[in-house]
This record gives structure tokens, C-alpha cells and sequence, in this order.
């Protein structure tokens, strides 16, 4: 949901301030118009005026600074950083923290910072108390701004400070046994906890004593303790052995390093000691050779780190560099995943060395050992799975505000359904509808919007602007889906994580569906309770671009369902949004967003349902949402796949691909495996030709014409006309399908499966297909149906084999026929169903694109069977 005016980009989070032990830090003066922090004057702080009332806007609302004097409308101060170079490279806070805070708690000020050329550099705004941020690798003079948007005759105090470090020293003392292990260097206390699974938990707090403050907020539950364990003394260090790796605790100073099983093979290993400051603490590793890294959760442009520092916070940026949706997670090529316990903003800096760091005076680490697969899964175990979404939820959505809309003119929430009605008329899925998408959109009429809802085969979702307390009478009243939106956040991101969790929980405690939750701000373990959306951007093609890397690298981080509004929200192009739409088409969800847009070219205001733009617009967008309706089996089995082993849908070619340098490459970076069998390349230029398409190895399948292309190789020069996305099949894939003209989950024809077949050259490919109701939470109890389909060619020919389909859920059938279209084979002499011939008007072989279609007729789910294309060569 867009945000009004006044919320500003920027971080919202409260930084820790305690104070490292010592003598009290030299305070600069502050005069009424600025101060000067360096080596003699290592913190700052000043009052401000008294305001009687608030601007109600942003920086917009504050006149220039000799139109304003004495600030009384809002408050300047000039803040001078002058350190030595090389201050901030291994400064575990990366900059100066600057905060105000007051004594109102419902009052709100909100912060920002520019740079001596007029940049804002640093922001901190919503409800928090105190609004905090911290001014990166600071040095010369910045201006602050302090707007106080809504206030009643209060006034506000702001700091700043230089943050002082600290090293671990030599290690003082080591004991423990049985997986639970306590070092001491000097003030600094550790504790290594190996658990089940493989995975350690590393905590180290210069207090002397280990703190908790996420608690169980986060982690649901520790995992146990892996009791199998030794430890001895190499000399240097102790090492401390388990099944899965040795840990080495370097005595001179305090280092650690993780090494496999032989302890030969380094996983990591720490070139420094720990430093902490005044507010933040720092892990600094040694980088290998040819080390990769990801993560980060949602990280706006990119997916691959390596040489990038990467920020874990809220940054209310929705755009390229942005990180709204951001987990303080990172996973390693050389073996290893990181989760920090934390609901502190952190800096991860992918250099040589590597140095990562949270800004709390603490380090609660949760390392997990594996492949790429394996550690997502290990992280996602700790978190949360991905939640398993409702059929719906995976059909398109549409978002307006239909109760007195300012931008559109007077109307009442039934008028939604006249837009349900549109996509029916022009055959395209809808899954659900949000009915008072904008803020003061309230709404009327529920159950009868809900009950029209139903008729029209969507279902009713609300934005919860003023947060989550009426959700019980409104699921009762019909609503399946929840937005949360920001400007009740709050402080913090458990707040975030609190409601997501909240939202879903009031959905299912309130009816018999699953819980769909969309939030734009979120934090580590939001995957197991919500779609993360990207948030408010303006149409480019630059917009389409950065969204690429940005939702198949969340991926890296278990976030299963991330994704942006189909043509943005605030601006409209036809060829753009069709663009935008083709490759979203293979993202488990979107929503479009209506009711904000204005056109580019007539600057007037546009709606953006898929048909408005009328032809060919409206027949190519129609294409894809069908395509979209059709993919669902394959969809929806991916996200079974995704709640067990927390593996999403949307992959970076890297994923499975992670021998194969090429993938990591600038082209590579702006396409995408949609599962493991689509490799998607969008168009992200106005152009009708796709250049640097990057394929791995293996033989590859233009699903639009049939030609093969043999990987690793890139092809330039790809002819992509406005209705063609570049897509390509991997060889060997088996993919189920609804039937054609297929517009919703409910009216689908049950009784017949379609089968998208890709014969390999050699071997056999395997497949299982998941089934249950796809509404209810049944699933959970085992109310479930599994089909497995292997696809083997040899000298005879090409052999299908379909297994019976085994379990029951509320609405499967007893039989069903089966539709086979297979690709790449030469026509066939006979197709032999159960080694019976098929009569030809059964099956035909088209020569252009070398696909012989199939049609069985009706057999029972209860046993197997098998089809065969004899060769005809």
C-alpha cells in the first residue's frame, strides 16, 4: 500500500547506547547552530526549541533555513565528523549513530540527514521514540534536519557520538564438555554450543554475561545440544571435535575457526579478534580464493555479494539499493550460513576480510553447515518453514480502495465486484481481491462483498492500515488475505515480525483456511508467515531490471514468496507493465495495484487491470495470466517443497548451477530458474531482441519454438517481439499442467491432467507430483496425494510411466485422463498405452515444433500406468 507523503525513506530503529566501561567521553560544545565531533570530542548532544504543534508532512513541510529562523518550524543542526583516515574500516558500527528522542511517547519527530552537497545520507522515521540512524563512515560536515510531525508543545534531545573499540585479548580460561563450551579473553565471555543437526551457536558479550533479547521471538525453539563431543589441546589452540566439523580456539589472541570433520579443510576462519564499541560488535573473517556470498533476505539489485557490502536494516527504499525486507542471514560457497539473533540493523562487508557486524554490543550467532540447499534448510528449520499458501494465494491479485476514493471519485465497496467481473469476461485468473487498499479506505458491505467475492471464484482481503485488532470479525465476515503496511510497524522489527505472525494466526484461528499475509517491512522468519513485497516503485525499465536478482536472491535466504505490483504503482505504460507482467507470470505470487497510477505519456490518472490497455496488450497479458493458471500443479508443488525443506520457487541460476562460474556472471544476474526446469530471461530494455542469455549446461528447450540450444553457452540476438518471453525448458523436465483456457482453481476441470514432457537424451527423469484441497489446513494432518511420473528414452523409443496416486484429501477424484505433450522426438510409428495401441485420432506428432500430443482416456487414480512412443526411426 503506498505510503502518504510524510513517511520518509529511511532507518527505523533504535540503536543500543551503552557506554563502554572507562572514563566518561569528552563532550564537544553544541552551539544553536552545530558542533564538531573529532579524537578530543568524542560526543555531542543539543536541545531543541519547544514546538506547540507538528507539520502533519515530511521535509517538505520545513521552509528554508532564513525563512525559518530560530527553527521554530523545524529543527537544523550542523554536525562536523573529522577523524583519520582509516577510522571507520574496521569500526564495528561503520559511522557515527545519531538519535533524538523526547519525552511524549505519542509524540513523533522524525529525522534526517544530508551531506555538504545536499544529499541525504541518513534518515530515521515512523513511530519510534527514539528515532535513531546511523551517519556511514562519516566524515566533514552534515546537516540535520529534526521535522516534528506531530507534537503538542514538546521538544527533543539529540546525541551523536564517535564510537570507541575494543579487542577480545588472549584467552583467560576454556572448559566446558557434552556440546557446551565457555571461553574467556579478559572481559569478554563465550559460549559454543553444538547442535543437533550439525549446526554451533556462538555467543561473546563484553559484559561478561550472555544476554537473549530476541528470546523466542525469532527462534521459536532451540535446537538440543549434540552431546557428542571432545575437546583437546593442539598447542595453539584447543580444538573441539564434533561428527560435522572442529572448532579451534586460538589461545594468542582469542580467534576462532571452523574446519571439516579432518580438521584440514577450513569453513571459516577469523583473521581478528572480536571488536566491539560503544554500540556495535564485529566478526572479521578471512576470504577465500574464489568464495561466494549471499543472502541478506531481500536486497534490491542484487543477489551476489562477493566484494559488496550489504545492510541488513529498514531502509523505507523501495528502490534499487533498497533492503526493506532484509535477514540478518548470509550464505557462504565455501559451506556455511551464518544467522545472527538479532533485531539489530547490521553491516556485512564482503571484502578481504570479511567483516560482518550487528549494532549491539553482543554476538549471537547461528552457523549451519552444508551446500547451498542444505543450509537454507537449516536456517529455515531454526526460523520458520515457508508457509504453505492457498491455491488462491497463488493466482494473481488486485488492489484498490473502493470506498469513497479521492483519486478515483465516489464509490462503494461492491463496486469491487464489477472489477471481478472484468477479469471473467476477459478470461483471466483472479485469486483475491484487497477492497481498501489506501489510507482512510475504509470499507461497507462485507459479507456481501465477500459472498460476491466467492460467487466470482476470488476471495476478500483488507489492508490493515490501523493495525490487526478487528481481524477476527472480519475473517468471520469473509476475508482470506491481510497486507500489513508500514505506518504501524512501530518500534522495530519484532513489531513487524510480531504482527506478520499475528495476522496469519488470526486467520487461522478465525476459519478453517491458511493464513495470507503480505507485509512490505519484515525481519528474519517472516518466510513462515507471509509474501514479502517490495513496496511502492515508480514504472521504468530500470524498475523491471533490479526486481530480478532482488526476488531470486531472497530465495538464498528461505523467503519463498517475494515479489513487487505488476507495473509498479504510481506510474502506467502499456508496453512496460506487459513486459513486467510476462516474467512475473513465473513468480509464485503478484498482485497488481490500482488506483494510484498515472500514465506516462498523457499524464492522466490509469488504472491497471491487464485488460485496459486493449490490443495486443490485452491478449499477450491474457497469454501469460492463462500460462500462470495452467503452471499451477507445478507451482503449487514447489511450494510443498518449499514448506519441507525451505528451498523457494524462484532461484538464481547459481543455485543449482554452483560449479558453474558463469552463473555468477553481469548476464547471468537478470534471469532466473522459475523450479528447477525454467530458466526465465526477461526483457528489461524497450527493445524486441534479448541479448547475453545465459544457459548452464545441459540441453536447453525454447518453449515457444522448439529450438534446442546445448549449455553452457550464451545466445545473443534472441528475437523477443512484445508477446514473446524469452523461456526455455531444461532438458528432461516434467512438468503437469492444468488444461488449456484453465481461469481459476475452482473451475478447472478435475478430471484431466496435462503433462509438459522433455525426454532427456540419455537416463531417466523422475518426478512427484502434490495434491491436496488447497484451501484448508487439512494438509497439516496428512490430508495429502503424491503421483510420481518417470520419463526414460532408449533405442525403442520414449516411455512415460505414471504411478497411482497415492493418499486422500476433501475433493480429489477416482479418475481422471491425461494429456502428454512431448517434446524433441522424432514422430512416432504407435503410441501404446499399457502396451496396447492407441488409435491414431488418440495422438498426432506436429513436424514444426516436434511435439507429439497425446490423449488417454479416463483411468482411475488408484493404479498406475504407462504410455509408450514407439520410434519410428
Amino acid at each position: 500500500m503506498p505510503r502518504p507523503a510524510w513517511v520518509p525513506l529511511g532507518l527505523a530503529t533504535a540503536l543500543a547506547a551503552t557506554v563502554l566501561a572507562g572514563p566518561a567521553p569528552a563532550r564537544a560544545a553544541a552551539t544553536a547552530s552545530g558542533a564538531v565531533l573529532d579524537t578530543a570530542h568524542s560526543s555531542v548532544s543539543w536541545q531543541s526549541p519547544v514546538y506547540a504543534r507538528g507539520t502533519a508532512g515530511g521535509t517538505e513541510s520545513c521552509p528554508d533555513a532564513a525563512a525559518d529562523p530560530g527553527n521554530k518550524v523545524c529543527d537544523r543542526f550542523d554536525l562536523t565528523v573529522s577523524v583519520p583516515a582509516g577510522y571507520w574500516d574496521d569500526n564495528p558500527e561503520g559511522g557515527v549513530p545519531l538519535s533524538i528522542t523526547w519525552a511524549k511517547p505519542s509524540d513523533d519527530f522524525d529525522l534526517y540527514v544530508y551531506d555538504d552537497q545536499g544529499k541525504q545520507v541518513a534518515s530515521s522515521a515512523g513511530t519510534a521514540d527514539p528515532e535513531a540512524t546511523v551517519i556511514p563512515r562519516a566524515s566533514g560536515t552534515y546537516h540535520v534536519l529534526v521535522v516534528p510531525y506531530d507534537v503538542h508543545d514538546t521538544s527533543f534531545t539529540g546525541t551523536a557520538y564517535l564510537p570507541a573499540t575494543a579487542d577480545a585479548g588472549d584467552l583467560t580460561s576454556f572448559s566446558g564438555g557434552a556440546g557446551s563450551y565457555t571461553v574467556g579473553a579478559g572481559r569478554l565471555t563465550a559460549r559454543v554450543d553444538f547442535l543437533t543437526g550439525g549446526g554451533l551457536r556462538l555467543q561473546a558479550d563484553p559484559s561478561g554475561s550472555l544476554s537473549d533479547p530476541a528470546g523466542t521471538a525469532i527462534v521459536r525453539r532451540e535446537p538440543a545440544l549434540d552431546r557428542h563431543t571432545s575437546s583437546f589441546d593442539a598447542g595453539d589452540y584447543y580444538g573441539i571435535r564434533s561428527p560435522q566439523a572442529v572448532l579451534r580456539v586460538y589461545k594468542k589472541p582469542l580467534r576462532l575457526g571452523l574446519y571439516r570433520p579432518g580438521n584440514r579443510t577450513r569453513i571459516w576462519q577469523e583473521d581478528k579478534p572480536l571488536r566491539w564499541s560503544t554500540g556495535g560488535m564485529r566478526q572479521s573473517l578471512v576470504r577465500g580464493a574464489d568464495e561466494q556470498f549471499f543472502g541478506g533476505g531481500e536486497q534490491n539489485g542484487s543477489f551476489s555479494h562477493r566484494g559488496q557490502t550489504m545492510y541488513v536494516a529498514n531502509s523505507f527504499d523501495w528502490n534499487e539499493g533498497g533492503y526493506n525486507n532484509s535477514q540478518p542471514f548470509y550464505l557462504s560457497s565455501a559451506g556455511y550460513g551464518v544467522f545472527r539473533n538479532t533485531f539489530a540493523p547490521g553491516v556485512y562487508t564482503f571484502g578481504s576480510p570479511v567483516t560482518t557486524g550487528q549494532q549491539e554490543r553482543r554476538l549471537d550467532a547461528y552457523y549451519f553447515l552444508g551446500d547451498a540447499k542444505q543450509v537454507i534448510g537449516a536456517y529455515t528449520a531454526l526460523v520458520g518453514k515457508p508457509f504453505m499458501p492457498p491455491v488462491y494465494g497463488l493466482e494473481p491479485g488486485d488492489s484498490d480502495c473502493y470506498l469513497h476514493n479521492a483519486n478515483r471519485g465516489e464509490r462503494h465497496t461492491l463496486d469491487a465486484l464489477e472489477i471481478a467481473d472484468g477479469y471473467t469476461q476477459h478470461r483471466m485468473p483472479l485469486g483475491w481481491m484487497l477492497v481498501n487498499d489506501g489510507y482512510g479506505c475504509g470499507y461497507e458491505n462485507l459479507e456481501q462483498t465477500a459472498q460476491g467475492l466467492r460467487d466470482r471464484h476470488a476471495q476478500l482481503g483488507l489492508w490493515t492500515q490501523d493495525g490487526i485488532g478487528k481481524l477476527a470479525d472480519q475473517v468471520k465476515a469473509g476475508q482470506r488475505v491481510a497486507k500489513l503496511d508500514v505506518a504501524w510497524v512501530g518500534n522495530g522489527y519484532k513489531f513487524a515480525l510480531d504482527a506478520c505472525d499475528a495476522a496469519k494466526k488470526g486467520i487461522e484461528d478465525n476459519s478453517d483456511a491458511r493464513g495470507f499475509v503480505w507485509l512490505p517491512v519484515s525481519w528474519a522468519g517472516a518466510q513462515r508467515c507471509g509474501v514479502l513485497w517490495s513496496g511502492d516503485q515508480k514504472l521504468s525499465w530500470d524498475y523491471i531490471r533490479w526486481q530480478i536478482p532482488a526476488y531470486a536472491g531472497a530465495t538464498l535466504s528461505g523467503i519463498a514468496y517475494n515479489t513487487g505490483d505488476v507495473g509498479s504503482i504510481y506510474r502506467h505504460d502499456a508496453k512496460m507493465y506487459t513486459r513486467d507482467l510476462q516474467w512475473k507470470a513465473f513468480l509464485p505470487a503478484i498482485m497488481t495495484m490500482d488506483g494510484w497510477a498515472t500514465d506516462l505519456t498523457t499524464k492522466k490518472p490509469a488504472d491497471q487491470q491487464p485488460w485496459l490497455d486493449g490490443e495486443p496488450y490485452t491478449s499477450i497479458n491474457r497469454t501469460y495470466l492463462q500460462l500462470k493458471e495452467r503452471l499451477l500443479p507445478y507451482m503449487y508443488t514447489l511450494s510443498a517443497e518449499a514448506a519441507k525443506t525451505g528451498v523457494g520457487a524462484v532461484r538464481p541460476l547459481w543455485l543449482e548451477y554452483p560449479d558453474d562460474p558463469g552463473t555468477l556472471s553481469d548476464q547471468a544476474k537478470y534471469e532466473f530458474l522459475s523450479g528447477p526446469d525454467f530458466l526465465v530471461a526477461p526483457v528489461y530494455q524497450d527493445s524486441d531482441t534479448r541479448d547475453g542469455i545465459y544457459l548452464p549446461k545441459g540441453t536447453w528447450t525454447d518453449y515457444w519454438t522448439g529450438r534446442t540450444y546445448h549449455g553452457p553457452t550464451t545466445v545473443n540476438g534472441y528475437h523477443a517481439p512484445l508477446d514473446t518471453l524469452p523461456l526455455f525448458v531444461r532438458e528432461g523436465a516434467i512438468v503437469p499442467m492444468w488444461p488449456k483456457g484453465t481461469t481459476s482453481w475452482q473451475t478447472r476441470d478435475t478430471h484431466e491432467l496435462d503433462w509438459d514432457l522433455y525426454p532427456a537424451a540419455h537416463g531417466t527423469s523422475r518426478y512427484t507430483l502434490y495434491e491436496d484441497d488447497g484451501v484448508t489446513r487439512d494438509f497439516a494432518k496428512g490430508a495429502t496425494a503424491t503421483q510420481q511420473v518417470s520419463l526414460h528414452t532408449d533405442g525403442h523409443g520414449t516411455a512415460v510411466s505414471v504411478g497411482a496416486s497415492r493418499g486422500a484429501y476433501t475433493g480429489k477424484v477416482d479418475a481422471r485422463s491425461y494429456r502428454f505433450t512431448v517434446h524433441g522426438a522424432a514422430a512416432p510409428t504407435g503410441v501404446l498405452l499399457d502396451g496396447r495401441q492407441l488409435p491414431a485420432s488418440a495422438w498426432s506428432f506436429d513436424p514444426a515444433t516436434q511435439v507429439t500430443t497425446i490423449t488417454t482416456p479416463s483411468l482411475p487414480l488408484d493404479r498406475g500406468f504407462s504410455v509408450r512412443l514407439v520410434d519410428g526411426r
